[in-house]
């Protein structure tokens, strides 16, 4: 136990020196840095460089071997640019300056599910910088309940999820927390989920760039259960660092679809739609690194009829 105790301490120690670097340093500078580790990531170490490349030739099979290539090294600059204004933006966004950062598109459409009286599911994918979406919703008043896994490391859990709550996002444990999340949804809140990750060979089977690809049901029983909302909204890095436009992209009432036997996936199949929709103006700002399409399901082979007998006639 003490020798994990130290093993945490000493990984965090070195995660906060860095980020006082990173936070220390002009965000351009930040970006150069950023394009320059993108190209030894991708070019040199190859970092999952065959999962990215085999997502981008199934999601963009017009595309040639270059363009992907572009994208994909684009990906790994739009990760580490992620992490250098995760770190910076606590200094600089702030409830009299956020317009100087941000630009929301269709913000009545926003303010008025942010406002309305049922609860909303706001869903986003891993794309632009999700976590600077979540804290400026807080700088504009509007709080937040986001689900996310524990941390291995405590001191790192507690530190990220301090940053996540600065402005009135909370977060939700993955594990044991369906009773908050329905207590959140009952009572009108706002809950702001991931939701492209891989939810296995029992999830529900929609398309997403051309391919199955699982998603959970969880968020289209909440919506049909508890009246909730639904929303897609994000926040995609405009030309520059510490640039962003939050999309409010669209709305949806589940009540139109509450009546069909198949709502559930049909709801899915919607947000994952919408989602490719969003991914596709900025694929570079997407992350490629995930096994989104994995399929384990089992394929039911038909019988070898060489080896199957004729079933023995009946004696008369």
């Amino acid at each position: 136990m003490q020798l994990a105790n130290l093993a945490h301490w000493t990984v965090y120690f070195v995660v906060r020196v860095a980020i006082c670097i990173v936070q220390a340093i002009p965000i351009e500078s930040c970006h150069a840095m950023a394009r320059r580790l993108a190209w030894f990531f991708y070019d040199v170490l190859r970092v999952r460089r065959r999962v990215v490349d085999d997502n981008l030739r199934h999601a963009f099979p017009q595309h040639s071997d270059a363009e992907r290539n572009a994208i994909g090294r684009a990906m790994w600059e739009h990760l580490f640019l992620f992490v250098a204004e995760v770190a910076h933006a606590p200094r600089k966004i702030h409830e009299t300056n956020w317009r100087d950062f941000v630009a929301i598109r269709d913000a009545p459409r926003l303010v008025r599910a942010l406002l309305d009286e049922r609860p909303l599911i706001l869903l986003s994918p891993h794309f632009g910088n999700f976590e600077v979406g979540g804290y400026v919703l807080g700088v504009l008043g509007f709080p937040t309940y986001s689900v996310a896994r524990d941390l291995d490391n405590p001191y790192l859990h507690r530190f990220v999820n301090q940053f996540r709550g600065a402005t009135g996002q909370h977060i939700i444990p993955k594990k044991g927390g369906y009773d908050e999340i329905v207590e959140v949804l009952s009572r009108g809140g706002t809950m702001a989920l991931l939701a492209d990750q891989y939810a296995g060979r029992k999830g529900c089977w929609v398309e997403f760039f051309g391919r199955p690809a699982s998603a959970h049901k969880a968020i289209a029983l909440f919506a049909l259960n508890h009246n909730a909302l639904l929303a897609i909204g994000y926040a995609r890095r405009l030309d520059r660092p510490m640039q962003f436009e939050f999309v409010a992209q669209s709305v949806l009432d589940p009540n139109s679809m509450s009546d069909s036997p198949d709502a559930v996936r049909q709801l899915t199949q919607w947000y994952t739609s919408e989602f490719e929709a969003a991914i596709r103006q900025a694929p570079e700002q997407y992350w490629w690194v995930h096994r989104r399409w994995k399929d384990h399901r089992r394929k039911r082979t038909a019988p070898n009829r060489a080896n199957v007998q004729p079933p023995a006639s009946r004696a008369a």
